[in-house]
């Protein structure tokens, strides 16, 4: 099963790092190969935010669109993503945001993920590689965009 991890030191507090991350309805302006996302609900828990997403990806001619369940745990400065229908047999991200000073965090990504369909998985499972290995670049590029670089 594919999986990915890093870990970064940025120029950003964690608290910011967070809140973009948590923002799920501007990934089409900059995520790869994210063209929608629609929040399908939200709702309080005691382990923090639940959202219900659909996003949808595509590149060139094909498109696929999955269901995800997103935990946001401010108090951890924590997300988590599950995805719980469409093309993957499993897909799990985790972010945590670590606080070094308050201008400065240290990112931690890591994401899981397998086809459903061992044909798409031929088609696309390396462009599904490289794009993954591209997101954490993706969010720590908006967030120099937002923030300002170094900031």
């Amino acid at each position: 099963m594919p999986s990915f991890s890093t870990t970064r030191t940025v120029a950003h507090p964690a608290s910011d790092m967070f809140d973009l991350v948590a923002d799920v309805e501007r990934y089409p302006e900059f995520v790869p190969l994210c063209t929608a996302l629609a929040v399908r609900s939200r709702e309080a828990t005691p382990e923090g935010e639940l959202i219900l997403a659909r996003m949808t990806v595509a590149y060139g001619p094909m498109s696929e669109s999955y269901t995800s369940r997103v935990r946001l745990d401010r108090d951890r400065l924590a997300i988590a993503t599950t995805a719980i229908d469409g093309p993957f047999r499993k897909l799990e991200n985790n972010w945590l945001f670590e606080p070094l000073d308050e201008d400065e965090c240290t990112v931690h990504f890591a994401l899981t993920y397998e086809l459903r369909s061992f044909a798409l998985g031929l088609v696309v499972g390396t462009l599904f590689d490289r794009a993954f290995r591209r997101f954490a670049d993706a969010f720590v590029k908006r967030a120099d965009a937002l923030y300002g670089k170094g900031a």
